[in-house]
């Protein structure tokens, strides 16, 4: 650091590192720091890599101000003739450390934030690490829960290119701590050299420099290992120094080279000058990773039509749901409604005595976000209702909407929570020209910031508390990205299985950014991606990219916001292939229904994408057994998919090339299971489409000199294939869609033939 000209000001003498942790060490409502903030594993404070790219992440300190500029603390600025100057030495706090770490995986964004994985599944970590000169460098992962002191660790295998690789697999849902260090392997290096000498004096000078390395090791031994170490050095110096007989060279190594001994050694290892980068791992439960949702309106579920549905209505709904294959079942907010400028039926401005209102209006007279829709029954309904839920192996999740009606009993008892107008009226949401004015935001820059923090979080406790451990988040890039940073670890910290899916329908950057921060899963552009070039490069996009180590999307055909054009056209041949796409290109997804399997697609108005008579502003009553109802088939496709581990992640996905840009490819594998699944569906729902299939057969271990099977899942017709190209063709009126199982061709001993 460059010493600053002229009068300093307080604390001028502090060094920049000291103001950049300064900046990342500002309080939260939780009181704790950043994660990128935090010391080492072993507790000792970061080298100067490690220091440097947790400073780049940090926020920059204030802007430099000439002294006596109002508002603003009076800033030293440099000498004018000071340019560039080298940084004196006495910044250095260890100029012997020589090992280079020069990038660490999985790491987002340098480190800021933590990668995700899942519990009980290995996690590779790769680094590059190198050395000036011919040194030989030892690498080393070491790892740890967040509540637990005992560290793990594994010596990281090298590759080519610089490239170091171990794994550590983290038993159980939470927030782990893995760090690389290297440092030059003095020992190492010595032994690698003696391997190269045959000149008897080098031999005998080599022994002697390697006795004095394994009398350091003894000094770092315990007493035990330090006598053997000393045994050894002394039998090595002893050889080193006996000319009486003819010298031995071969035996001379053996003695030196000794992979028992060295393993004593390496056990007391000088780290002394090691270099390490500490990252962190927030493991979730499986379910984080591969679920199927379902979305319904309690308030609908009513057996006959013109009733208030209610939680006793979603109990006897359950085996419906059930037998379709989900295991996450979604209610929006049921919560009170708010009766003050109350929507009514199709988003209408003025309602009527019979209109029950957007449950995303949120707080009455009876209660707010703590409290449930009297019509749909009490807090002991609903916890009965959870407890059923699993007994069919479904979990509820929950909408977390942050937002109010007017007659939320928090815009009287804490009016500093929102923004007002020019009158003193409480400013209601806008999206110009859309107006929202039975909803009001939270002003996230309230002076009283920590007390509406505090008690958005308390609103998540309490329902945690009630059992529910998934929560669907309304609109949060509506909210502070540093509030969600805060609630989500702190809940996370104590609850590690909850589940946080983003509904936010919003910029790219804008999404990732909440992922980041700790949402678990996040909607994505899929409702808008129809053509085969739009579908690959988006799922590429997804699964091969840079946010692959945190961003898990969660794909729906459609929302009770969004009755995209295509859906609109009812065609049951545009539904099959929507929701076959949706359920194999995502190991998350979910559709609302029953509108989905009822195909319902008449729209608000022409070019809207809003449902009539939609389900968020008045009652529906569904006739869930009408023939034409898409049930066998989603129950069909959950079916595979749970059956089938290859379509339970997204990070294998690989798009196949067919001649024909109506027809779309795809392949997932398991390679713990030898489970590859080949998809390929017709995007026209008219018209016969037909193509050959490219398949990368090598990728998959398939031997292209013999046949193999595939074998489709939805129609249960088997083929046998040769090669990579092979012909496929699809009548949409019949199904849109193959969801084929490759079994590879094996030659048992008897020269039988069979499949895997």
């Amino acid at each position: 650091m460059v010493e600053k000209k002229g009068k300093s000001p307080p604390r001028a003498k502090a060094t920049e590192q000291s103001t950049i942790a300064a900046a990342v060490h500002s309080p939260t409502p939780g009181g704790e720091a950043p994660a990128a903030a935090v010391a080492s594993p072993m507790g000792a404070s970061e080298p100067p890599d490690t220091a440097a790219r947790r400073a780049a992440q940090a926020p920059a300190p204030p802007q430099a101000t000439k002294a006596g500029s109002a508002g603003t603390p009076a800033v030293a600025l440099p000498s004018a003739s000071v340019r560039n100057p080298a940084p004196p030495t006495a910044t250095v706090r260890e100029g012997r450390r020589r090992a280079v770490i020069d990038a660490v995986f999985p790491a987002v964004d340098g480190g800021r934030f933590p990668a995700k994985r899942i519990a009980g599944e290995a996690v590779r970590v790769e680094a590059h690490c190198f050395t000036d000169g011919h040194d030989k460098l030892r690498v080393v992962l070491s790892w740890r829960a967040m509540d637990d002191a005992k560290i793990y660790g594994v010596d990281m295998t090298a590759l080519a290119n610089d490239v170091w690789t171990a794994q550590f697999t983290p038993p159980i849902p939470g927030r782990y701590r893995y760090t690389v260090t290297a440092w030059v392997d003095h020992f190492e290096s010595w032994r690698r050299e003696l391997e190269r000498r045959d000149g008897e004096n080098d031999i005998r000078t080599a022994l002697q420099v390697g006795a004095g390395l394994i009398d350091e090791a003894g000094q770092r031994a315990d007493a035990h290992d330090a006598a053997l170490l000393s045994t050894w050095s002394t039998q090595l110096r002893k050889t080193a120094g006996d000319r009486t007989n003819h010298p031995d060279i071969a035996a001379m190594k053996a003695l030196a080279l000794d992979p028992a001994q060295a393993a004593l050694v390496e056990r007391y290892a000088d780290r002394s000058l090691a270099s390490s980068e500490t990252l962190e791992l927030i493991a979730d439960r499986k379910r984080a990773k591969f679920s199927s949702w379902y979305e319904l309106f309690p308030r609908s579920a009513a057996a006959e039509p013109g009733r208030h549905g209610t939680f006793r209505d979603v109990e006897a709904r359950l085996p419906y749901v059930a037998a379709m294959g989900f295991d996450v079942l979604y209610f929006p907010p049921i919560h009170p409604i708010g009766r003050l400028n109350r929507k009514g039926a199709n988003n209408a401005l003025s309602a009527t005595a019979e209109d029950v209102g957007s449950p995303w209006a949120i707080g009455a007279a009876e209660g707010g976000h703590k409290d449930i829709l009297p019509q749909l029954g009490s807090l002991a309904d609903f916890k009965s209702l959870i407890l059923k839920a699993r007994d069919f192996d479904m979990e509820i999740a929950m909408d977390l909407a942050f937002q109010c009606a007017p007659d939320h009993p928090y815009v009287g008892a804490h009016p500093q929570w929102f923004k007002h107008r020019p009158d003193g009226s409480v400013q209601y949401a806008e999206n110009p020209p859309k107006k929202y004015q039975d909803i009001y935001p939270f002003d996230f820059e309230s002076a009283d910031w920590r007390g509406l923090w505090d008690e958005l979080k308390s609103v998540m406790d309490y329902w945690i508390a009630q059992g529910i451990r998934i929560f669907r988040v309304d609109n949060p890039h509506t909210k502070s990205f540093a509030f969600w940073e805060w609630a989500i670890g702190a809940i996370k910290q104590a609850q590690p299985d909850v589940i946080f899916l983003a509904e936010a329908f919003t910029r790219p950057k804008v999404m990732h950014r909440l992922a980041k921060v700790g949402f678990t899963q996040s909607y994505t552009y899929f409702t808008w991606r129809n053509t085969k070039q739009e579908l690959s490069e988006y799922f590429t996009e997804l699964s091969q990219g840079p946010g692959r180590e945190y961003f898990r999307p969660n794909v729906w055909p459609n929302t009770p916001d969004i009755l995209h054009e295509a859906l609109q056209s009812g065609l049951r041949s545009t539904y099959s292939a929507r929701l076959v796409l949706a359920a194999t290109l995502s190991a998350n997804y979910g559709i609302y229904g029953p509108a989905f399997e009822l195909m319902e697609s008449a729209p608000r108005d022409p070019g809207s994408e809003e449902y009539r008579d939609s389900e968020k502003y008045q009652l529906r009553h569904w006739s869930l057994d009408r023939p034409e109802s898409l049930w066998p088939l989603i129950a069909r496709i959950n079916h595979i998919r749970k059956d089938n581990p290859a379509l339970q992640n997204d990070q294998t996905l690989q798009f196949c090339a067919v001649d024909n840009e109506q027809l779309i490819a795809y392949v997932k594998h398991d390679d713990a299971t030898m489970n590859v699944v080949l998809t390929v569906v017709n995007l026209d729902p008219y018209n016969t489409q037909s193509g050959w299939i490219d398949m990368d057969l090598g990728a998959l271990a398939i031997d292209e000199n013999l046949p193999y099977q595939v074998h489709d899942l939805l129609s249960d017709q088997r083929y046998q294939w040769r090669g990579r190209r092979n012909y496929v063709l699809l009548d949409p009126q019949r199904m849109p869609a193959h969801v084929f199982r490759v079994r590879r061709h094996v030659r048992s001993e008897q020269d039988f033939d069979y499949f895997l």
